[in-house]
């Protein structure tokens, strides 16, 4: 089973290996510069799980945990 960006602890970097989802679903993830080869670094997750904060490209992001499902990483 793939290592998607929900699994990964906080502090860890990764890197995006593939990006599921369709259409709409897909470009959001796109829009916040989460791309195929980007490196991503945990900051928090909230204490339910969801929202996740990320770093990318020098920004600070939060993102779903729905949406991290998606993000495959390694």
């Amino acid at each position: 089973m793939p290592k998607t960006l929900k699994s990964v602890k906080v502090g860890e970097t990764v890197l995006v290996k593939k990006l599921n989802g369709e259409g709409p679903l897909k470009r959001r993830i796109m829009d916040m510069g989460i791309t195929k080869g980007v490196s991503l670094t945990i900051k928090k997750v909230a204490p339910l799980g969801d929202p996740i904060e990320v770093t990318v490209r020098g920004y600070e992001l939060t993102i779903r945990r729905d949406d991290a499902e998606l993000i495959e990483v390694e």
